[in-house]
């Protein structure tokens, strides 16, 4: 995809291999409460902090400067959106800071997408209100459009996109430091063809559907996947686990980490929590004890 052999030796790991990480809430209400989060998650030692995109939440700080101030901050944890809301985010600027946040972080990021669903919020302000064809169909223009602009080996102006998203002879560039995953946050059935076909990552958050359903998004996903000619192996499972109204249970999250698993191959976890002491009691509890019932090291 990269026109040149990545700057820095740090591609994302093995899909297969668990990884865990943090669901942190952009809050700017201490300024400094998400990245003092990401830096205690980093010394703990997990691998992932990601944030969610709000950009509509006034409560909330702007997800993309939050990544990049992130990034200034840590030295080894890799970061993520989970996920940016599309209809806000201009796909063809959107590739160019993923880019630069990859840069400037030794090629940390990786970059999360979401069609939307908030849509009187994103109307408000001034997005446009998608059908959930729409949606899908603008999320698919948007890969198109970021992956060509990534891709500076070639020396032809990018014509991609189509109805929603169009660029006429864009230059591209830059690359990012590594061949940075598109990951995708959804759960309809045609949106399970979509990553099927073209995204590097599904990233659900477990416990708002069903188990039985994931699992049936799970099988759309792989059939979607193999009749594109892909293997489904290729396509990372990243798990958004909320702890809901329950009290943190060490045991119960790490056997439902096995679970997920071994059952549906998710191999990449992140808790959603703001608590320091749960970060680390994730980090030194939950993770050990899950990565060797799923047996495989780190």
């Amino acid at each position: 995809m990269n026109a040149s052999p990545p700057l820095f030796a740090n591609a994302m790991p093995d899909r297969n291999a668990p990884r865990f990480g943090v669901f942190v809430t952009p809050y700017n209400d201490p300024p400094r409460h998400a990245v003092e989060l990401a830096k205690h998650a980093e010394q703990v030692g997990l691998d992932l902090v990601t944030f969610q995109d709000h950009p509509y939440q006034p409560r909330f700080h702007d997800t993309v400067a939050l990544l990049a101030w992130t990034g200034a901050e840590t030295e080894r944890i890799r970061l993520a959106s989970a996920v940016h809301v599309l209809p806000l985010r201009r796909p063809a600027v959107l590739a160019k800071q993923a880019a630069t946040i990859d840069l400037l972080s030794g090629g940390r990021f990786e970059l999360g997408l979401g069609a939307g669903g908030f849509w009187d919020a994103i109307e408000a302000m001034g997005g446009p209100r998608r059908t959930p064809g729409e949606a899908v169909a603008a999320l698919d223009e948007a890969i198109d459009v970021i992956r060509g602009l990534w891709d500076t080996e070639s020396r032809e102006r990018l014509e991609a996109g189509g109805q929603h998203y169009r660029v006429s002879g864009a230059k591209r560039g830059p690359a990012p430091a590594h061949d940075m995953e598109i990951w995708v946050g959804a759960y309809g059935p045609k949106m399970m063809g979509l990553i099927g076909r073209k995204a590097d990552g599904w990233l659900p958050s477990i416990g708002r559907v069903p188990f039985d359903e994931l699992r049936e998004r799970a099988r759309q996903l792989d059939e979607a996947a193999v009749a594109a000619g892909r293997s489904p192996a290729e396509i990372r499972r990243i798990a958004n686990l909320g702890l809901g109204e329950s009290a943190f249970d060490p045991g119960r999250l790490a056997d439902l980490i096995v679970a997920l698993a071994r059952e549906l191959r998710f191999s990449t976890f992140t808790l959603a929590t703001d608590d320091p002491a749960v970060i680390e009691a994730y980090a030194t509890l939950v993770a050990p004890r899950a990565r060797a019932e799923i047996g495989v090291n780190p």
